[in-house]
């Protein structure tokens, strides 16, 4: 054991062993590996799919309540009042059910994201070997293409063309070129070009294995829900304990006194009543609720190939009013198939030789069509790119002088060719367009007719690419370095050579899923790097209603107020870069939206780590899987109701949930407050309470919690939980005073105004259930019926009569009971319709009214 400890605190002796030229040529050898497996020096990852064990115990454990709970237990325990346990029984259940529940969904989760994380190609014994990222071992060698994620800290060995996006670790945006020696930092990406590393640093080694961590997790997810329970806790907590004083010296003010109670041992009477007043407060349920309600969305979508990265996820898409569409991988499928080759003359008019793209590539084919050849088959080769393999087969016979890979900031990849390449040489471009706008486009092009023959091509949905050619001893326009500027500049002179179509496979589900987010009243955007009209093109084909004209966002103003604007009335965008749609999402939350961004590529990296709920595809880049909330693991954009539905439905059953739990604190309260005061004796034992908490909420919340619920979210959670509990709580406090009143009027000992008590509160309690539960459906009913059938066993059979401390009441009282709870009912339906008329005016149009959801 210390051998391992001491290799672990200072790997460089393991380093030192390792021969530079060997290990570049040939990465680490299996032995080497075994070693570094033995010493743990491997790169295991933190969990970030769900919660931590540690984590989800001290949630379900170290709360207030529980300890409120606990000290309340601890004192029945010392007073030996065993059979008012019940409360505390019920707390250790809530609190296992929590434990096993959130526990079993970690499981489920973690191996889903386990089996789901994308391979690392490394670099062992000479071949090229695709293994897991926790597999990873230090001075390991790993290839890195354009998309993937950086597995762990490391130097570069070789590099062609690699750009590496830090704004994960460092806010900056621009992508950072890489070259021998350079630094990478585990949880950036590459966005450009190819290379190869070795590994220096692995698992909690890697220093930025916490910071990128917390750059996938940069805030807090925002969830209404998480954020009604933290307020809920934080004022109980304020006012529990000065509450507390108060019931307890009225309840031993109630026996006489402190001092009289004390000689006479009736303390123990009133510290219990006083227990079974304060454990009452608490709604212990509430949060456990909630986090069962998440745990089984996300396990039930996960059957659905949708993994969720956070579980309050699934909450953020039902609260979403603006979804950001990615139109390469999200309404198409990400392939691309080759339609066209048109090649131009250098003025940029059409030249009469086409290419069929169902022809077979002879050796000895024309310059061009070599050039898209190598283009094909370049390994960094994006989507677009390699889709010229199947009709460019003939690669140049000559060797490349340099390269630039595609990046979607610069729109364009580049190759160049020395001299001695005859009609190759030179450098070759292959981008949008739209490059041969600005001063690097020889004059003699006619540049505004092939643009406008583009944009007529684009808006029959074709993607459109030119490759052009400038000379070699051509200028590198100003402020570039290096071959083709490294990338950032353009040579002068450029002449275009090819205008090249290709086309996109829509996906079919694509339609019916925008048709039920447009009938959601969901307003959607794409936002798209292709050009405007493409985009537009494949948004009609699959049905999307658009807003506008379809907008270049390469002519749009950084103003925020400008931006917002123009987004709110255009639905689609084009020519978008990364950094734009980052401004985008921004803008629209900005204006008060919650925004989903959907996406698969490393473009959209920037954006879904903004947006309120990231959806990234499983095929989608790692990267982009990596800042996401949510991923699809089958790719299938028409998961997106199924998750929209599990939403709903936790936040609506959430909602009535709470309407309960919190009925009960507020009616527990003011009980407590007023006993206290007028020095009664509490009507409830412990026992008694924990039975009617067990028929009004218990037993019915974990039905609540996971009933089919398709009302839509509608803001404003916790306000509409207080409006319903108060007039509840009040007209409860009203019947069970009334109750109690009587009962000491009429001298009834405290066994029969207990029953009473217990009657009056479970059968108006009831009915503020029938009030939640609205609309009634037959299951409904049937719940409610069951509840009342286990009242009359409760209060009739004989052993529960014992058990409970009943005793029957007189004529008298036993009448008032039932008037009361009849009047007490009337109070709850008649604050019901109060709250729902007042929450139908403040109501947006079309959002429906508290309890009258369909479903």
């Amino acid at each position: 054991m210390a051998a391992q400890k001491t290799a672990i605190r200072d790997p460089a002796e393991t380093r030192s062993a390792v021969d530079p030229k060997t290990l570049e040529a040939a990465g680490l050898s299996s032995v080497q590996v075994l070693e570094r497996n033995r010493l743990g020096l491997a790169n295991v990852q933190p969990r970030t799919t769900s919660r931590s064990i540690t984590d989800i115990l001290r949630t379900h454990l170290m709360t207030l309540f529980n300890l409120i709970i606990g000290l309340c237990a601890l004192a029945i325990i010392l007073l030996g009042r065993w059979l008012d346990l019940l409360f505390a029984v019920a707390a250790v259940a809530n609190v296992f059910i929590g434990l096993f529940q959130e526990y079993s969904a970690k499981r489920k989760l973690d191996a889903i994201a386990l089996l789901h994380q994308d391979a690392v190609r490394v670099l062992r014994d000479g071949m090229l070997l695709q293994i897991h990222r926790e597999q990873i071992v230090l001075d390991d060698v790993v290839e890195l293409r354009r998309g993937d994620e950086i597995p762990a800290d490391g130097e570069v060995l070789r590099s062609e063309g690699l750009d590496v996006d830090e704004s994960m670790l460092t806010g900056e945006s621009d992508a950072v070129a890489k070259r021998r020696d350079d630094r990478l930092l585990s949880g950036t990406a590459v966005v450009a070009g190819s290379g190869r590393f070795r590994v220096t640093a692995v698992g909690e080694r890697a220093h930025a294995v916490r910071l990128a961590t917390e750059a996938k997790r940069y805030q807090k997810i925002n969830s209404e829900l998480r954020r009604a329970m933290e307020k809920i806790a934080f004022w109980l907590s304020l006012v529990l304990i000065p509450i507390v004083a108060v019931v307890l010296n009225g309840q031993m003010q109630a026996f006489g006194g402190w001092s009289a109670a004390w000689e006479s041992g009736e303390w123990r009477d009133a510290l219990v009543t006083a227990v079974s007043s304060v454990t009452a407060m608490v709604p212990q349920g509430l949060a456990l609720m909630t986090t069962i309600a998440f745990a089984v969305a996300a396990v039930k979508l996960s059957r659905e190939n949708v993994l969720l990265q956070e579980q309050p996820a699934v909450e953020i898409l039902a609260r979403v009013d603006v979804v950001c569409l990615d139109k390469t991988g999200t309404l198409t499928d990400g392939t691309i198939a080759f339609h066209q080759a048109t090649a131009l003359s250098p003025r940029g008019l059409p030249a009469p030789a086409r290419r069929d793209p169902d022809s077979t590539a002879l050796e000895g084919t024309r310059e061009w069509e070599q050039v898209l050849a190598f283009f094909g088959a370049d390994e960094g080769a994006n989507a677009t790119a390699a889709a010229l393999r199947a009709p460019y087969s003939a690669l140049p016979r000559h060797r490349v002088a340099s390269q630039v890979q595609f990046s979607s900031a610069r729109r364009f990849s580049a190759v160049s060719f020395a001299a001695d390449a005859g009609g190759l040489a030179g450098h070759w471009v292959l981008g949008a367009p739209e490059i041969l706008r600005g001063e690097a486009t020889d004059p003699q092009v006619h540049t505004e007719a092939l643009l406008r023959r583009t944009d007529e091509l684009s808006s029959r949905g074709l993607r459109t690419m030119l490759l052009a050619h400038a000379p070699l001893d051509a200028p590198i326009l100003p402020g570039g370095t290096g071959p083709l500027g490294r990338g950032q500049r353009l040579p002068r002179g450029l002449v275009p050579v090819a205008l090249l179509t290709f086309k996109e496979n829509v996906r079919p589900e694509a339609h019916a899923t925008l048709e039920y987010f447009r009938e959601q009243n969901i307003a959607l955007k794409v936002i798209s790097g292709d050009s405007p009209k493409t985009a537009a093109a494949v948004a009609r084909e699959v049905g999307m209603v658009i807003e506008g004209d379809a907008v270049d966002a390469s002519t749009l103003t950084e103003d925020p107020a400008a931006l917002r604007e123009v987004l709110e009335h255009h639905s689609v965008f084009g020519r978008v870069s990364p950094e734009q749609k980052r401004t985008m999402v921004e803008a629209l939350k900005a204006a008060g939206h919650v925004v989903a961004m959907t996406g698969d590529g490393v473009n959209d990296a920037l954006a879904m780590k903004k947006a309120d709920l990231g959806i990234a595809m499983g095929d989608g880049a790692p990267a982009t899987k990596a800042v996401s909330r949510m991923v699809l693991l089958d790719g299938r954009f028409d998961r997106l109701p199924s998750v929209l539905e599990q939403g709903r439905k936790v936040i609506a059953n959430t909602e009535r949930v709470a309407h309960l739990f919190l009925s009960k604190t507020a009616y527990a309260i003011l009980l407590g407050l007023i006993y206290g005061l007028l020095f009664w004796e509490f009507p409830f034992l412990p026992r008694q309470f924990s039975t009617v908490d067990f028929l009004m909420i218990g037993f019915p919340a974990f039905f609540l919690a996971l009933m089919p619920n398709p009302r839509r979210y509608r803001p404003g959670f916790l306000r509409r939980s207080l409006y319903f509990s108060l007039p509840t709580a009040i007209a409860i406090v009203l019947a069970v005073v009334t109750v109690s009143a009587f009962g000491r009027y009429l001298h009834e000992p405290a066994g029969a105004i207990q029953t009473a008590a217990t009657l009056c509160l479970t059968a108006v309690g009831l009915w503020v259930l029938n009030v939640a539960l609205r609309p009634l459906t037959w299951p409904r009913v049937a719940l409610i019926g069951s509840m009342y059938l286990l009242l009359a066993a409760v209060l009739l059979v004989p052993i529960s009569q014992q058990y409970h401390l009943f005793a029957m009441p007189s004529a008298e009282l036993l009448a008032v009971a039932l008037i009361s709870s009849v009047l007490g009912c009337g109070l709850v339906e008649v604050g019901s319709r109060a709250v729902t008329a007042l929450t139908q005016r403040r109501a947006e149009p079309g959002n429906t009214a508290l309890g009258s959801d369909a479903g």
